[in-house]
């Protein structure tokens, strides 16, 4: 019998009396979610659920707000196409690549999925978030690897001018995600060249963050990371979920955008479907849903 999955959430915390920021999210579940609404392959489930753990933590990190957004957008020329991820401070996330079949196999060198190849490294990564005014901010940085963990790093130094360490991983297992997460390690004004000193050293010796989530989970990765640094962890842990913002309504609004004619064909062809690409949500409009958005555009007029 399959063990059933941890619910996601999200810890923050401080070290080193302050001058390091953390946060952290299980994400195994919301990876989960988005492999099986997406039908995605297995190298496409790893670049995925990487970017969607790191909007998340992004939002955090970035947000202003309790409910602010970060939309990620990483294309680098390769199988998958883009993959893109939206991430809010309250938990809720979700995301989609272009290609959700692509698939590459294991790395000889190292036995790892092959993220960098399937998304490729000639490209940028791009962030857009909203600024305290509420108009949307978009930075961009030149892709260093096409892991995501270190181009996300390198668009927060590069971008966003924080000394940042960022840890991002998935591990599949019986077809399906076990374990994911990421973590985030922001160096704060104060912090000493020891402290930097220290947190590199235990991030080399820790190895990679889905070795720590197999063994004891988001609080292994975060304890290895932080060890000897005074680490403070907040009390309680926030739930995380992949959640869409679409709706029926939002569907059926989609379809002002064709004429009068083409909706008329979807009228005698008995209906039209719209599939959310964020999701995958599939919503079937009925011939009078589709009749009654010229109905509202008379009335509109009159």
């Amino acid at each position: 019998m399959t063990a059933p999955l941890p619910d996601s959430f999200i810890l923050r915390g401080t070290a080193a009396q302050g001058t390091l920021r953390l946060v952290g999210m299980e994400a195994t579940r919301v990876v989960e979610d988005a492999r099986v609404r997406h039908d995605l392959s297995k190298t496409a489930t790893a670049a995925l659920g990487r970017t969607l753990t790191a909007s998340v933590l992004l939002a955090i990190v970035l947000g202003k707000k309790a409910d602010s957004r970060v939309n990620i957008r990483v294309e680098g020329g390769g199988p998958v196409g883009w993959v893109v991820a939206e991430g809010s401070t309250d938990g809720r996330v979700r995301g989609y690549v272009r290609h959700p079949d692509a698939d590459l196999p294991i790395r000889e060198r190292d036995g790892k999925l092959d993220v960098s190849g399937i998304v490729g490294h000639d490209g940028e990564i791009s962030v857009t978030r909203l600024l305290d005014n509420g108009e949307p901010y978009t930075g961009s940085a030149t892709l260093v690897s096409g892991e995501i963990a270190e181009d996300v790093s390198t668009y927060l130094g590069v971008s966003e001018q924080i000394p940042n360490a960022v840890l991002l991983g998935v591990y599949e297992e019986g077809g399906r995600v076990a374990h994911a997460g990421g973590l985030l390690v922001q160096a704060m004004p104060g912090v000493t060249d020891e402290t930097l000193a220290k947190l590199e050293a235990n991030i080399r010796a820790m190895g990679q963050i889905t070795d720590n989530l197999r063994r004891g989970g988001l609080l292994e990765a975060i304890s290895r990371a932080t060890e000897g640094l005074d680490l403070q962890l907040a009390t309680e842990a926030q739930p995380a979920r992949f959640e869409c913002r679409c709706s029926r309504e939002r569907a059926a609004d989609s379809l002002k955008f064709f004429n009068p004619e083409e909706r008329q064909e979807m009228i005698e062809a008995g209906g039209q479907e719209i599939v959310c690409h964020w999701c995958g949500e599939r919503y079937q409009l009925s011939p009078d849903e589709i009749a009654a958005l010229d109905e509202q555009h008379e009335r509109a007029q009159a």
